[in-house]
């Protein structure tokens, strides 16, 4: 789409209004089995079900959590219907044209984390898969590079070398690709749970796990609480919501090509509250199936399959769980830094060369593995950047301007978004103080408690967004 007053500074093909609007609901729906359907969602989701104590719970904590995940991601891809832009160009709305690249490059950044995250768990689906090899497992064991084994650091980059393939002709590779690989490991999770649960005798949903067992796993993930009391659950609910916190930024990124809200709001509620339930009551029972028939709690669905019998569904099953991981990496962690970088520059880095950038980082990351340790402490500590983010853009977009944005204006760098030499301060301040509470003070001090953290996400929304709202309030007073 051309606009002809749009600044050089601001805008390139990949940036601008979508004009082809062929994401349909099965589309959309296909973002979320993408997103979720990889091997760290299966270990979240599977280390959240332990947690929950009993089914009942399992399903009040997981159904709450996707429920407000829902509204969110309606409130955000309905910004991505109307205006037809990608995230950080939405972002210049409340932060200013040039301002934007701060909450842009903040969810970069993230991506590159989460990039080298799933990389690393779709590549260890395949070592487990190697290493049934005696010589291969003899390999792994005493052969190691950059605080790896040689055969993890082989795998990892051959993983990562294959995601550049998928970015190479744009957004409709993306669309076809996820289209095909989410449900596919739906079809590959189903044949897991019935063979476990075939092999044990009956569907288990963790009453036979011994509670010194259960105690010790549900530590390891990282969730406060006695499994099964209510602020267990309540941590649940709360660190499935912020798992999602970088899709929360850029779902417009996708919603963008929708050709209307009807379009994301089914494709939505299949993907969301309906496919999110489904998936982490199969990853439970997969797990505690598995506990019945192997006598070990085993999160991690690459242990499970690796200790299969029969080669053929070994492989079926690591195969189906790396392409699951690459669907995640493609939707969540290319696509978002992409358009990210790309902002930053724009008359230089396009939608491919920002992806080349983001996959660049996320290897240079490898070494020092930052992602490895309990699930959700990895998922608090990197949800929680982003919420005075969302918290700031959603108050601009819904209370501040009623969700009515000049499109044309998002490119003009002496317009209506100007502000201050292209940057709105009271954004900023906002989303400075917002991280102060969400990130800063109960990651690097003891002054809050000990909780804190499970919920830094949502303080950071509703302190960036409450202080924006007040300084918002105020200029317009005193104007």
């Amino acid at each position: 789409m051309s606009m002809g007053n749009a600044s050089p500074r601001l805008y390139n093909e990949d940036l601008a209004p979508a004009q082809v609007r062929n994401w349909g609901p099965f589309s959309i729906f296909n973002v979320w089995t993408s997103d979720v359907h990889s091997l760290w969602g299966y270990y979240l989701a599977a280390s959240l079900f332990l947690i929950c104590g009993n089914l009942l719970n399992f399903i009040i904590a997981i159904g709450a959590g996707s429920l407000v995940i829902f509204l969110l991601m309606n409130l955000v891809g309905f910004a991505g219907v109307k205006t037809g832009v990608p995230y950080p160009v939405l972002a210049r709305a409340s932060f200013g044209t040039f301002g934007a690249n701060l909450p842009a490059l903040v969810r970069a950044i993230v991506a590159c984390f989460w990039y080298g995250a799933q990389t690393s768990a779709a590549s260890g689906a395949l070592v487990a898969l190697l290493t049934r090899n005696p010589a291969m497992a003899a390999f792994n064991h005493n052969s190691h590079l950059l605080g790896h084994s040689t055969l993890e650091v082989i795998m990892f980059v051959i993983v990562w070398a294959l995601q550049l393939l998928i970015i190479q002709r744009g957004m409709e590779t993306v669309r076809k690709f996820q289209d095909w690989a989410g449900p596919a490991v739906w079809v590959m999770m189903l044949i897991l749970a019935v063979a476990l649960t075939i092999k044990a005798g009956g569907i288990s949903f963790g009453g036979d796990i011994p509670r010194d067992v259960l105690m010790k796993k549900t530590a390891e993930a990282g969730v406060p609480g006695e499994p099964g009391s209510f602020a267990a659950l309540a941590a649940v609910a709360a660190t499935w919501i912020t798992y999602f916190a970088a899709l929360y930024l850029n779902f417009c990124d996708f919603s963008r090509y929708a050709p209307n809200k009807r379009a994301v709001l089914t494709g939505n509620l299949w993907g969301l509250p309906v496919n999110l339930i489904l998936f982490s009551l199969v990853a439970g029972i997969t797990t505690t199936s598995a506990f019945a028939v192997y006598h070990e709690a085993l999160l991690h669905p690459d242990e499970i399959s690796a200790r299969f019998d029969s080669w053929v569904l070994a492989l079926i099953a690591a195969l189906t769980f790396a392409v699951a991981t690459l669907g995640i990496n493609v939707v969540a962690n290319f696509v978002s830094p992409a358009f990210d970088f790309a902002n930053v520059f724009p008359s230089k880095i396009n939608f491919k060369r920002g992806g080349y950038i983001a996959a660049l980082i996320a290897l240079a990351l490898y070494p020092f593995a930052p992602w490895e340790g309990s699930a959700a402490g990895f998922v608090g500590m990197i949800g929680a950047t982003m919420g005075p983010l969302l918290g700031v853009i959603l108050t601009d977009y819904y209370l501040i301007r009623k969700g009515v944005v000049d499109v044309a204006a998002l490119y003009d760098e002496n317009g209506e978004f100007a502000y201050s030499g292209g940057w709105n301060p009271r954004a900023v301040v906002a989303a400075l103080i917002g991280a102060l509470f969400s990130s800063i003070l109960p990651n690097f001090t003891h002054w809050l408690p000990s909780w804190w953290g499970v919920y830094g996400w949502f303080f950071g929304v509703a302190i960036g967004g409450l202080v924006y709202y007040g300084l918002s309030m105020t200029r317009r007073a005193g104007a």
